[in-house]
């Protein structure tokens, strides 16, 4: 099954959060024991952009739950540089097998205030 794909909006200078629920059959999917990471470039095979993961930070799973939460500072996204780039987000099982998730573009709102 390939990789849901949604496109984000993250706003510079401002707190970014995205929670979703990952359901199969309309039941969310027990995450507890999986871990997450997720890699924006400005296109394949580019340099690294942004990363987040459960280990590192910017993504927390919500067990028997299902839950996906994305989150980026406030302070992190007003250095972003780039304007639109690539993403992909995949989960380790327990069992070791590599699940991709999530795919799609990241467009950065430029901010004003600062």
């Amino acid at each position: 099954m390939a990789a849901f794909n949604l496109n984000l909006e993250v706003e510079q200078g401002a707190t970014f959060r995205k929670r979703l629920t990952w359901k199969a059959a309309g039941v969310p999917v027990d995450l507890t024991g999986y871990s997450a990471r997720m890699q924006v470039r400005a296109d394949y095979g580019s340099p690294l952009l942004l990363e987040l993961s459960t280990e590192g930070g910017g993504i927390a799973l919500g067990g028997a739950e299902g839950t996906i939460e994305l989150f980026i500072g406030a302070a992190d996204t007003a250095k972003i540089a780039w304007e639109e780039a690539l993403y992909q987000m995949e989960l380790t099982a327990p069992d070791g097998d590599v699940l991709r998730k999530l795919a799609g573009s990241v467009n950065v709102i430029p901010e004003v205030v600062k």
